[in-house]
């Protein structure tokens, strides 16, 4: 049990390096300089990438603890004096993956609780989100060997049923926000060519769709060439659909009536959309198993560990998106932004008094709020003056606490996301487990993964169009 314990720190620094760290971040009076820049990030982005990576460390864990590769590794590393096992069964497949996967998950879950309400920096709890790294990895550490102590018919049924629901929720919510972006994109590049009538944005957006659109056309005619040879029915229904629906909501995208309810829409969503659903069936066809050699991939040599490796990367940038923008876009999930103003209507002679247009920062709207509190008596004068020092943080770093105004995401969201995250990991890699493997386990390679491509492929297709047809549909709900 010991030697499993030290499995994680394969891909993370020693416990004693974790500890030292800790000590030297948050104890000595005199390295309280470097705990300024390590213990706590002052920059959102910086503390999101932070998780990014801890996602990823505990998802690499997982996908070597699918075969015994990883043990027999620790193993020899001992010279074979410790034989590695834990409640009397060898510590590797789908039990072991659910583990792992179910005490970062329930980090996030305690964490989202903690953090619920939090709206700025200056919020005392806010420092849990964006720092005590040392504690917070300690506690992620603890967790996971908390799971090994147990039963395993509870991660049977977890994986079975609730992480399962978990993973599905999460891949129905990157494709919400896929097509979100395909709309924000198009929409974007439209208001720099009106605003500024600009070439250089006009170019942008026409290159990129004609190139997203020759991409999608390219990867269908490689799939037709490769992974649609006889006998593959399945290859060929899933790449001819894909091809079929993909014509359709092209044609649909530029139709009079939806350019009437909808004159942003256009080719440019659609060419993202294309894109972005030919690469999940092509990926779909190309990491199925190849019993019915409809797969040239497997059989090549030199590629195997190219697509295990690429499938990985895509994957982590896939959660690392989908994060972000669900905690970064309200909007997308149907809820409202966290800073939003509407416009006061002025009555013809009537002065209101009312802000009824969004200054251009916060800075600026809390500068015009005090300044006006000031002028009215409310505040004294030198309330100015410590408006000014509030921009600095509180060990004396100017412009690097971005959140004091206002936090830039829903902690608690962003959390709850994470939590999705580790459901759709464990469910990935537990599918299909093979257990007669000894070397590095294949990621996705099963029928269940690329149904799943391949039907959220034709999801992503329902909810673009249904984006484009429901100004049509219910126009007054839509402001026509």
């Amino acid at each position: 049990m010991g030697a499993l314990l030290s499995l994680p720190l394969l891909a993370i620094p020693s416990m004693g390096t974790l500890m030292s760290f800790g000590a030297s971040c948050c104890g000595a009076a005199a390295c309280s300089a470097i705990c300024n820049q390590c213990g706590i990030f002052k920059s959102s982005m910086a503390t999101r990438i932070a998780y990014a990576f801890l996602l990823l460390i505990n998802s690499i864990v997982s996908w070597l603890m699918l075969t015994p590769w990883a043990l027999k590794k620790l193993e020899h590393l001992t010279l074979d004096y410790v034989n590695i096992s834990c409640q009397g069964k060898q510590c590797y497949g789908y039990v072991a993956v659910q583990r792992v996967n179910f005490a970062l998950g329930l980090f996030h879950f305690l964490l989202g609780i903690l953090l619920l309400g939090v709206k700025s920096s200056r919020d005392g709890r806010a420092s849990l989100q964006n720092g005590y790294w040392g504690p917070k990895i300690i506690v992620w550490l603890a967790f996971v060997v908390l799971t090994f102590f147990i039963p395993e018919t509870f991660f049977t049924v977890w994986g079975q049923y609730i992480a399962l629901v978990g993973a599905m929720l999460f891949v129905l919510l990157g494709l919400i926000l896929l097509v979100d972006l395909a709309h924000t994109w198009a929409e974007f590049c439209l208001e720099k060519i009106d605003d500024h009538d600009s070439k250089g944005w006009r170019v942008l957006l026409i290159g990129s769709t004609l190139g997203m659109f020759t991409a999608s056309f390219a990867m269908t005619i490689i799939m037709y060439i490769f992974f649609a040879q006889s006998g593959c029915a399945m290859n060929q229904a899933a790449i001819t659909i894909n091809l079929i629906v993909l014509l359709l909501i092209t044609a649909v995208s530029v139709h009079p009536t939806v350019q009437e309810y909808n004159p942003k829409a256009g080719l440019a969503q659609a060419a993202m959309v294309a894109i972005y659903c030919t690469y999940l069936t092509m990926s779909a066809v190309s990491m199925e198993p190849d019993d019915r050699k409809c797969n040239p991939l497997v059989r090549a040599h030199g590629t195997r560990t190219t697509s295990i490796i690429l499938g990985a990367i895509v994957t982590m940038l896939t959660i690392a998106y989908t994060t972000t923008r669900a905690a970064t876009q309200g909007i997308a999930l149907g809820g409202a932004a966290s800073h939003a103003y509407s416009k006061v209507g002025d009555e013809e002679g009537v002065e209101h008094g009312l802000v009824d247009q969004q200054p251009s920062s916060r800075r600026q709207m809390r500068a015009e709020a005090l300044r006006a509190a000031v002028d009215a008596g409310s505040l004294p004068a030198n309330a100015l003056d410590d408006d000014d020092s509030d921009d600095e943080s509180d060990d004396g770093h100017k412009g690097k606490d971005d959140e004091r105004g206002g936090t830039q995401y829903n902690y608690s969201l962003f959390h709850f996301i994470f939590l999705l995250a580790t459901t759709w990991v464990a469910t990935l890699l537990t599918q299909n487990i093979d257990y007669e493997a000894t070397g590095v386990a294949t990621v996705g390679r099963t029928y269940w993964a690329s149904w799943v491509k391949i039907v959220s492929a034709w999801v992503c297709y329902g909810i673009y169009a249904w984006s484009l047809l429901a100004p049509v549909m219910m126009p007054g709900r839509f402001g026509h």
